[in-house]
């Protein structure tokens, strides 16, 4: 079918913009590889992963603490917003009216476009001095876990909805006709027909808990250690390049772009398994 001249142009003006796109995240990549680089040649590998500590300015430069806080903070966010987001959406698709639903989403819409530093300034006044109360000091590997849970639940909720509302409607007509309940028709219809899309949605939410900065930082109490359990504090990958990426310099400074590199293949992973997950839902 041959396309209009303006729908031409169109099509080309979202291909220009596309590589454009695509040009700047390559660039970006190219950039934290050469940046890393001097630090990588000089000591390799193996010493951010196996090394003793991180104290760069003995050029000790281990990131497998900030690794693991990382993974066990983003790993704890989406175990608990990751149910709670796919009952919000069944509650808002299913159940509530649709006022009730509407202003619902717009709640949603409104929590998820509030900047991640109030999150973190809730959290460091409100969250860690009640944890704190209960289990010292407070600023701990489990406010993290909760304050990323509260960033990503209401994406995660809108996801959910609008994968539910992409339900083909033959399909509940036939759940209806069979004489199934509504709980009966969530649990064997709507649920197995999104698996998929709630499955990248949980894949894509991870990489933006695993990104984020501010709010974690403000929580976490910013110590470089194993956390031996859910109240320690801990340090991540990405408040580690906050906190001292503004005095760093030589192979501090490359160490911390080391960082930003292992941050961004984490990412790279993330979004290849959801887009596997998305085509093994296709094929299917």
């Amino acid at each position: 079918m041959s396309l209009s001249k303006s729908d031409s142009i169109l099509v080309w003006i979202l291909r220009i913009f596309a590589v454009i796109a695509g040009a700047i995240t390559v660039l970006i990549f190219i950039f934290v590889v050469i940046e890393s680089f001097p630090v990588l040649s000089s000591t390799g590998v193996t010493p951010f992963f196996i090394g003793d500590s991180w104290h760069p300015k003995e050029g000790l430069f281990n990131l497998a603490p900030m690794l693991v806080a990382s993974l066990l903070a983003t790993a704890g966010a989406i175990l608990l917003a990751a149910p709670l987001g796919i009952l919000s959406g069944l509650f808002c698709r299913f159940y509530a009216p649709p006022t009730v639903a509407l202003i619902y989403r717009r709640l949603f819409e409104l929590l998820a476009g509030i900047p991640s530093v109030v999150y973190g300034f809730w959290g460091l006044t409100v969250m860690v001095p009640w944890i704190g109360e209960k289990f010292p000091p407070g600023s701990s590997l489990l406010a993290g876990v909760i304050i990323l849970a509260v960033m990503v639940l209401p994406t995660m909720s809108l996801a959910a909805d609008a994968s539910f509302a992409s339900v083909p409607p033959q399909y509940l007509s036939g759940a209806a006709a069979l004489g199934f309940s509504r709980l009966r028709t969530i649990v064997s219809v709507v649920l197995p027909s999104v698996r998929s899309s709630l499955y990248s949605a949980m894949i894509l939410q991870a990489g933006r808990a695993i990104g984020e900065t501010m709010a974690i930082l403000m929580v976490t109490g910013n110590i470089v250690q194993f956390p031996e359990s859910i109240f320690s504090p801990v340090r991540t990958l990405t408040a580690n390049m906050a906190l001292e990426m503004a005095y760093a310099s030589g192979d501090h400074r490359s160490a911390l772009f080391v960082s930003g590199l292992v941050l961004i293949l984490m990412i790279v992973i993330l979004v290849t398994v959801a887009q596997k997950v998305e085509k093994s839902h296709f094929h299917a």
